[in-house]
């Protein structure tokens, strides 16, 4: 094997190597008596990410299921109703995990292309005069079927209806690629994980938690421990945790919040926009192939889940891939396992990476027995990148995000 294993997944993504030096640290004092000087800029600088300036960041050793699980539990009891769609693994699993919870789950399904169903959600609340409906849960990126939801309108419906529900907002693969904006969209939770957008190994939760949310706490009686608010607030205060903390995932989170928030996070959010046009422009040259968002409004611009042609088996083309090319692409998941397969173009990632990671796929298609023209996608995305990517400029060269 020569050359690298080239990972185009929708997480773990690529690990810049300014970020990777800096968790190539001895281990430390998470009781030092200076640590809590390099926590609490940290937790601050979350928050711009997030975009908002109330509320509070927690980052719990974990994944972005342990913030889930943490958002349920401090903010809402046992047997509320919440409102809630299905249309992806991912929404799935949310609703799972509700129920297990014992929450009363209100769920619309939706045929896996689409996003969050605004409308019925919409009608559903207006329908809500007792207020019953404790809170609402959007998946603001579906990873599963790369489709991306409206979270704003979703607040909209909130506010038209006058409905006090909680607005959780699962943004594990959008948050820190694409737009997003709790303060202003009204969102009271929202999870991410640090191996998406984040450009670090997985190992952290992140959750975002508005005032309305941290004041729901105080009422909330579900049973939690580990994912405690109160125990983050109390030790977050001085600068520390009330466990030990991953200090080394830490350390990177300090350099790749730097790198994002350097480039700006407005144009972090135009160069993923810029990289899914193109790939969106390869599958549109890739004959029988397509996308499984359901039209251009679903388009995500973190993660393309493509139908292999009729005949195909995608888990031929994706270990075709990987063992043929040394290239990891998306599995399909769930219904999807074996009719498609996914391309992550999310984290540190730049055109010329992505012009790689096409090649190897319409070659594993081609290898499959796909009708494909080797090369026409790969040109499709050329144009595209040629026609949008700005220069770099020479103080950020070396900066992918």
């Amino acid at each position: 094997m020569n050359g690298n294993t080239h990972l185009f997944i929708p997480g773990p993504t690529n690990i810049p190597e300014e970020v990777r030096r800096a968790m190539n640290v001895p281990m430390e004092d998470m009781r030092a008596p200076d640590f809590g000087d390099f926590v609490s800029p940290l937790l601050a600088d979350l928050k711009k990410v997030f975009r908002t300036e109330t509320g509070r960041v927690f980052v719990f050793p974990g994944s972005g299921t342990g913030a889930w699980e943490s958002a349920i539990t401090n903010t809402l009891n046992t047997g509320d109703r919440v409102l809630m769609s299905r249309f992806g693994q991912f929404s799935m699993l949310w609703v799972d995990m509700a129920e297990r919870l014992s929450l009363h789950a209100d769920v619309i399904d939706v045929d896996w292309g689409k996003g969050v169903p605004v409308e019925d959600y919409a009608a559903r609340l207006a329908a809500d005069k007792g207020h019953t409906i404790k809170a609402v849960f959007a998946t603001h990126n579906e990873t599963a079927t790369g489709v991306t939801s409206n979270i704003a309108a979703i607040r909209a419906a909130l506010d038209a209806t006058d409905h006090p529900a909680l607005l959780f907002v699962d943004g594990v693969s959008s948050i820190g690629s694409i737009e997003f904006e709790m303060e202003d969209w009204g969102v009271d939770l929202a999870v991410a994980g640090s191996q998406k957008g984040f450009m670090l190994p997985a190992g952290l939760g992140l959750l975002a938690v508005s005032e309305k949310a941290l004041a729901a706490h105080e009422r909330a009686n579900m049973p939690r421990c580990y994912f405690s608010f109160a125990d983050m607030i109390r030790l977050n205060d001085t600068g520390y945790f009330p466990y030990t903390p991953p200090t080394q995932l830490l350390r990177g989170l300090r350099v790749s919040l730097d790198m994002l928030l350097d480039a700006g996070i407005e144009s972090v959010w135009d160069r993923h926009h810029r990289l899914a046009s193109g790939v969106r422009a390869a599958v549109a040259e890739w004959q029988g192939c397509r996308l499984v968002a359901d039209g251009p409004e679903w388009h995500s611009d973190t993660v393309s889940a493509i139908y292999a042609p009729d005949g195909i088996d995608a888990r031929t083309v994706i270990e075709t891939a990987y063992h043929k090319y040394q290239t990891s692409l998306g599995s399909g998941l769930a219904k999807l396992a074996g009719r498609a397969f996914r391309i992550g173009h999310l984290g540190s990632l730049n055109p010329v990476m992505l012009c790689g990671a096409l090649s190897a796929a319409e070659m594993a298609l081609c290898d499959a027995g796909a009708a494909i023209t080797p090369g026409q996608g790969v040109a499709a995305a050329q144009e595209a990148f040629r026609q949008t990517t700005p220069p770099v400029q020479a103080r950020t060269a070396i900066r992918a995000a």
